[in-house]
């Protein structure tokens, strides 16, 4: 039998053929991005750049019929500095806001997964076994089973998830929990439990609104609460509440079927609300003091559910701070002035410009205009790094991200309190 002949160079490459694709042809070239317009600030600034272009040819016109327009050059240095200056703080603002909200949405994914993972492999049923001789306290007993308890841990991971969800949606101040990445996501014993969730908003800047469930209503058969159009902005001032506020019953929420309840205003005030991801947040701090209170945790004792504590906590903190960048822009009066301060330079510079390079002062002028306006509207768009704009932060590859890791522990990685007998004494370590 002969052997198998062996590939030679020869054979090989008349098979090979590169493709050259532009994330290739970036390593090597500038090419691409110099004519990309996806992603680029062309389409915002293209109607101001077009104005200062359309006046520095009708200054270039009036200078070639003879009219005196021409102004001293020695303004246009003066100028140049003080709008450079302007331009390098307020872009190096407005990127500290970017790179800040990355930082905060990082960290908050961070302890979602160190308290996915906590939770999955130190919340345990307490071991059955006698108790060995050396043992000062009682070992605690419960009659949950694993499998109960599986079902809690993981809707307890569900939760953490939902935090991330929650926060997103809150930052781009779009209310209410009928969301398509909600699905999945928020458990629904979390809607069906003690607690009622109202998406009633009544002005553009609301945000979710949790209160006490306080009574049910016979009439409404299993169907949902109206879905809410998306809100301007996340604002944490809002317009008073009453029970004509709250929204007709419809069926186009999937995840309240079934919740046959509502929200009494009259009784809790008026003017009550909260975000959904504190109350997700207060609801996870529930699920881990009942872990610890029916001998879930005594494998780690207090220490390991303080750590628990505290990673929901910073989850909260985390989620405080992206809220400060969303709530807190730019001052107007900043923005304002700086424009107006880019405008007279682009203004004034075809007038400086016209006697000594005619009409080739108009490219000049267009160059220096895309210049200092694109420096400006790159600045405007990254000030606020949690919307849609394609180049703000990619939350939902963030969020979805992050939603597979988490059900792949669910599913994949096994659990832990298997086969050991431990529990805490409450005295520490002796």
């Amino acid at each position: 039998m002969s052997p198998t002949p062996k590939n030679t160079l020869g054979s090989v490459l008349p098979n090979f053929r590169p493709t050259i694709k532009r994330k290739h042809l970036r390593k090597y070239s500038w090419l691409p991005d110099v004519f990309r317009l996806k992603g680029s600030i062309i389409s915002n600034i293209f109607g101001p750049v077009l104005t200062i272009t359309i006046f520095a040819t009708a200054v270039a016109y009036a200078d070639h019929k003879g009219h005196a327009v021409a102004l001293t050059n020695s303004i246009v240095p003066m100028l140049s500095v003080v709008v450079g200056l302007i331009l390098v703080f307020r872009n190096g603002t407005s990127y500290d806001r970017y790179w800040e909200g990355r930082k905060c949405f990082g960290a908050m994914c961070s302890n979602v997964r160190n308290l996915s993972r906590l939770i999955w492999v130190q919340v345990a049923v307490p071991p059955t076994d006698e108790q060995p001789a050396f043992a000062k306290g009682k070992t605690p007993t419960t009659e949950v089973t694993a499998h109960q308890l599986h079902r809690r841990k993981k809707e307890a991971l569900q939760l953490c998830l939902a935090f991330v969800y929650a926060t997103k949606h809150y930052l781009r101040g779009e209310d209410g929990i009928n969301w398509d990445d909600y699905k999945g996501v928020l458990p629904q014993s979390f809607i069906r439990d003690e607690l009622g969730y109202n998406t009633q908003h009544t002005t553009p800047g609301g945000t979710y609104a949790a209160t006490s469930m306080a009574s049910s209503v016979a009439g409404m058969n299993g169907k949902s609460v109206e879905t809410l159009s998306r809100p301007d902005a996340t604002k944490r001032v809002k317009a008073k509440r009453s029970k004509h506020d709250v929204a007709k019953p419809s069926s186009s929420t999937p995840l309240l079927s079934g919740a046959h309840h509502t929200v009494d205003f009259h009784a809790l005030g008026d003017d009550c609300s909260m975000p959904l991801p504190l109350v997700i947040g207060h609801e996870i701090t529930r699920i881990l003091f009942a872990f610890r209170r029916e001998g879930f945790l005594e494998t780690v004792g207090p220490a390991g559910t303080n750590a628990m504590t505290g990673l929901v906590q910073s989850m909260t903190d985390q989620m405080s701070s992206m809220e400060r960048i969303a709530n807190t822009p730019i001052p107007i009066s900043y923005g304002i002035h700086l424009k107006q301060c880019v405008t007279f330079y682009l203004f004034v510079l075809p007038l400086t410009l016209v006697k000594e390079l005619g009409w080739s002062m108009i490219p000049l002028v267009t160059l220096a205009a895309f210049t200092f306006m694109g420096i400006e509207g790159i600045a405007h768009e990254i000030e606020d790094p949690f919307g849609f704009d394609i180049g703000d932060l990619p939350l939902d590859r963030y969020a979805h991200d992050l939603r597979e890791e988490v059900e792949y522990m669910i599913h994949r990685l096994p659990e832990g309190g298997e086969g050991g007998h431990g529990y805490d004494d409450g005295e520490g370590d002796d």
